[in-house]
């Protein structure tokens, strides 16, 4: 994405976005809401949207070019986890990951008729028990798995799996502040009826049904989280996107909930793949699940299915036939080696500007690993200190564009910051962030 400002009238400047190739449409809007709040002052801007629609715009560098490259640098995108840091890995692994598909097959709608979830290829489901009694992250055992169209479409199914149809007022979707910046936004989206968000779980004191959303590791900020709420009315969904080794330590003691939700985008980093999935206890709620995914897309795409059973098979081979990948290191190594380095980096970016804090996370034994580590996550909750009260703000007149927090529940000196762009971006962000005075 190429930014150039251009002189209309003596009273009229122009703003052009050239967007490439390589710009992801969730980054592009992303740019778009951060630009409007970076132009004002400038007088009347005229914007030149892409030729392509965003649905048709692939892969974001994140690094937005100004005209005033030379003289300042370019403007950093860390507001979206965007996990293309995973490109190298894959890349190294040349054709191990290839698929081909021919033309003749998923014809149909359904993968298996007998199963309660009909379109779940059966592929993509050993892949993925495999990959869960490898870490050892989640019991699978008992369970019904879901797939859906990313954990965003399966967060949709589940709160429409957990609620009454006939209940006879909205019931309260809560999570413990700071929480995932979408939970609001995609519960309220449909205006359903059904549910509503309530906002912080600390703050719910309704004595009536509720759900509540626990995250762990907890997006924005890393922490390890239980229930807050913890009442008789209620249900919980657990959220372990990020609860994968390159992230935190696994406990000896594989994940055991009624529900649980994983996404293929922050496990191997194929987040264009769109895929999630869901370990669901009882199978009434796997099958009014499968009912809402039904509806609102008559199943899953049965290719990419079949391509991230490929991807999270190799991912496997890598650490159980590691004589085969001599050349590569084992997956979760890479990855783990490569967060431990880059929050070794944030943490010496930080250190050495007395205007930013950190959170500190205890060590603990990873029973995957046997490793020792703090957790690394994917996501940098970070506090602008003093007197800076609008971090998004301060941070943006150095061109570093993040999410307030203010979009998570807490206070607006805070900010969400990736960690998973790809290298030179990332370099050049904590290189900024340490000259800042």
């Amino acid at each position: 994405m190429d930014v150039m400002w251009s002189k209309k009238s003596p009273s009229t400047m122009s703003l052009s976005i050239h967007v490439k190739n390589d710009c992801g449409p969730d980054i592009y809007l992303s740019f778009i809401q951060s630009f409007d709040h970076m132009i004002r002052g400038f007088g009347p801007i005229g914007l030149v949207r892409p030729h392509q629609s965003p649905t048709h715009i692939p892969n974001l560098r994140g690094v937005v070019r100004s005209e005033d490259h030379i003289k300042s640098g370019p403007f950093l995108g860390m507001v979206i986890g965007d996990p293309t840091m995973y490109e190298r890995y894959w890349q190294e692994m040349g054709d191990r990951t290839t698929v081909i598909i021919p033309g003749w097959k998923f014809i149909s709608y359904f993968s298996d008729k007998r199963k309660l979830c009909w379109f779940l290829e059966p592929e993509f489901e050993n892949a993925v028990i495999r990959l869960h009694k490898l870490v050892g992250n989640a019991v699978t055992d008992g369970r019904y798995m879901v797939v859906g169209t990313g954990s965003t479409q399966l967060f949709q199914a589940v709160l429409y799996a957990l609620v009454p149809q006939n209940a006879s007022e909205p019931v309260s979707v809560v999570s413990a502040a700071p929480f995932y910046s979408s939970y609001p936004l995609i519960t309220d989206f449909l205006k359903s009826g059904l549910y509503k968000w309530a906002g912080d779980a600390h703050k719910f004191d309704k004595n009536e049904p509720y759900i509540e959303l626990v995250t762990s590791p907890n997006n924005p900020d890393g922490s390890s989280r239980d229930a807050v709420v913890n009442r008789d009315k209620g249900l919980l969904i657990h959220d372990l996107a990020y609860y994968w080794p390159q992230y935190t330590s696994i406990s000896s003691s594989p994940a055991d909930h009624d529900i649980m939700l994983f996404t293929v985008s922050k496990s191997t980093g194929h987040a264009g793949t769109r895929l999630g999935w869901a370990l669901v206890k009882d199978q009434e709620i796997a099958k009014k699940m499968t009912e809402f995914i039904m509806l609102s897309t008559i199943g899953v795409s049965k290719e990419s299915q079949l391509r991230a059973a490929k991807v999270l098979h190799v991912l496997a081979d890598s650490h159980g036939q590691k004589g085969h990948f001599k050349e590569n290191e084992p997956f979760f190594d890479y990855s783990y080696n490569l967060m431990a380095k880059r929050w070794k980096q944030l943490r010496e970016a930080v250190d050495n500007n007395k205007l930013f804090s950190l959170p500190d996370f205890p060590p603990n034994k990873c029973a995957f690993s046997g490793r020792t580590f703090s957790s690394q996550p994917a996501f940098a909750w970070l506090k602008c200190e003093g007197e800076i009260e609008d971090c998004e703000g301060f941070l943006r007149d150095h061109k570093i564009l993040t999410r307030s927090g203010k979009h998570f529940g807490e206070s607006a000196e805070y900010v969400r910051i990736s960690v998973l762009p790809r290298d030179e971006v990332f370099d050049q962000f904590t290189e900024r962030l340490a000259s800042i005075d």
